[in-house]
Order: C-alpha cells, then sequence, then structure tokens
C-alpha cells in the first residue's frame, strides 16, 4: 500500500511511513424547519464533501522496518511543501493503492510535532476535503451557449492524444479539457486500451478524447 500526494504540475509526494489507520468522515446536511404547532423537521439537502484523514511522520533516517521507498524526502522539506499546497486553491490527486482512494481533495488541515528523542522526525496529522469541481459562467456566455453560438473562450478539443512522457490522466484532462476532475472521462473511453489501472498508461498510446 502506498499514500501519494500529486500536485496539478506533476509534482508526487510519497509518504514514506503508512499510517496506522485512514479515517473516512462522511456526513448528510439537513435544513431544520420549524412547522406551526408540528414542531422542528429536518429536510435532507444533500451529502456533505467527504473528509479523509490520517496520520503518520516523515523520518529523518531510513529504516527499512516500516520505511516504504528510498530516498527519503527531508522532512522539514516535506512539510514546508504540505504547507505550500494548503494555501494553493489547485486540487490536489490523492492515492492509496488498494484501496478505492484514488480522488481529488484539497488539503484542509495539517498538525505538525516534534519527539524528544527523535531528532530530524516530524509526525504530522493531515485532513483532506473531496473536491467539487464547478464553473462560474457570465450572462454572456450563458446567452451564447442557449443561441447555439460557439463560444469563443472554449478550447477545441483534438479527437485523440498521444500519451507522453511523464504524463497522467489527470494533467491530460487539465490541459486538455480544462479540469483535471474530468479523467475519469477519458479512462472510460479508453479502458479497454489502458486496462484496469487508470495510472499505467504508456507513453505514444493514442488516447480517444471527450
Amino acid at each position: 500500500m502506498e499514500f501519494t500526494l500529486e500536485d496539478p504540475n506533476g509534482l508526487l509526494l510519497h509518504f514514506p511511513v503508512n499510517p496506522t489507520e485512514v479515517n473516512i468522515r462522511r456526513d448528510k446536511s439537513f435544513e431544520t424547519v420549524t412547522i406551526i404547532n408540528g414542531g422542528e423537521l429536518d429536510v435532507p439537502q444533500g451529502v456533505k464533501v467527504k473528509e479523509i484523514a490520517f496520520s503518520s511522520f516523515f523520518p529523518a533516517e531510513y529504516d527499512a522496518s516500516y520505511c516504504k521507498y528510498t530516498p527519503l524526502p527531508d522532512p522539514q522539506t516535506a512539510m514546508n511543501q504540505l504547507n505550500t499546497w494548503m494555501e494553493s486553491r489547485e486540487p490536489l490527486r490523492l492515492r492509496i493503492t488498494g484501496t478505492d482512494v484514488n480522488v481529488l481533495v484539497m488539503l484542509s488541515a495539517h498538525n505538525s510535532s516534534f519527539k524528544g528523542g527523535e531528532p530530524g522526525d516530524v509526525y504530522f496529522d493531515v485532513t483532506f476535503r473531496t473536491w467539487r469541481d464547478y464553473k462560474v459562467r457570465t450572462l454572456a456566455e450563458r446567452i451564447g451557449t442557449s443561441g447555439g453560438e460557439a463560444r469563443p473562450d472554449i478550447k477545441p478539443v483534438s479527437a485523440t492524444y498521444t500519451v507522453k512522457s511523464g504524463d497522467s490522466l489527470w494533467a491530460i484532462a487539465k490541459m486538455n479539457l480544462g479540469s483535471g476532475s474530468r479523467w475519469r472521462e477519458i479512462y472510460e473511453l479508453n479502458r479497454t486500451l489502458i486496462g484496469d489501472n487508470p495510472d499505467l498508461i504508456q507513453v505514444d498510446q493514442e488516447l480517444v478524447m471527450p
């Protein structure tokens, strides 16, 4: 099992020590209304964004008994990267291999701590909120769309795309479709070519685009 975070520019951070547990919180939102002579009534409004949280640490030195890979990231550099991502408005892709967690998220909170007798190690808690893509359209854009005329701000999309070194479906969707969250559309159109793992695309594969 591997825990990774990837930003839209392809910068990848592996968490070197697997957490002992991952907590996923799901909530439903309600609006409470008061009915005259009838008391309060909860009206379901939909599902809130999902929260994913776990704790681990960045070790200063490699130990094969718990480290998943080498070379290890510098603990302080890794924490600074988490700080940078938390301040960013761009979503990250969180992957936990061996599970269904392969989603776009925003890093909403993280805490770090140091322990006596373990110089250089940095312990952390992180919380992610699943990303929901949205687009705000101006009135002019809405009128243009309803009138059947092509919107000038829409980039024409090629019928196919040839995979290059370092590509991922998320990056391809972000670059060509305007949103990385549309990677699954590309995958569904090319599932036979790609196979069961959407992360294993090959250089020079020709993908059919939505």
